[in-house]
């Protein structure tokens, strides 16, 4: 399967498309997840009239969050997560795996991730009480501000603290 290939949009809505247990399951997700966000990005512009500016950094934003963190680092169904994975991600895996992490950048993703599980709902991808439960963690901006703050003025050993106050695990 190349991403190259279109694919059909029952395959799409299907869940078990997004589960990874194998590198060629990581691949077929990330191909679904990319066709399902470009979906996602023609919803917000047409459906609900999005400045297309604003739509694209909502879909590149929620793109970095599910390609990079729950497919590449946790290797998990997008339709699956727990809320719990949004602050990991945001308090956490983001700000250790960025040169320069930051509140705007970091907002972008939180308001895309929860305008993705919004959207999620709506086509009934995921139940309306998780994609409530993503928007909740989404909107805990100051918190990951914070989280942002405290690393930058870290100092000898205190990375072990403050990774514990928001594990990975």
């Amino acid at each position: 399967m190349t991403c190259q290939e279109p694919i059909p949009i029952e395959a799409l809505y299907n869940k078990n498309n997004y589960s990874i247990t194998s590198l060629e399951d990581e691949i077929r997700a990330d191909c679904h997840c990319a066709a399902l966000l470009k979906k996602f990005h023609q919803y917000l512009l047409q459906e609900l009239q999005s400045d297309p500016l604003e739509a694209g950094a909502l879909a590149a934003g929620v793109d970095y969050f599910l390609r990079e963190f729950v497919i590449g680092s946790r290797q998990e169904n997008i339709l699956e997560i727990p809320a719990l994975r949004v602050r990991q991600f945001g308090g956490n895996w983001y700000i250790i795996r960025n040169l320069e992490p930051n509140i705007e950048e970091l907002t972008d993703m939180m308001l895309g991730t929860d305008a993705f599980y919004r959207y999620c709902a709506v086509l009934k991808l995921v139940p309306q009480s998780s994609a409530e439960e993503i928007a909740l963690e989404c909107s805990r901006l100051g918190d990951f501000s914070r989280r942002i703050e405290g690393f930058h003025e870290i100092s000898g050993d205190g990375f072990k603290k403050w990774d514990q106050e928001c594990p990975l695990v």
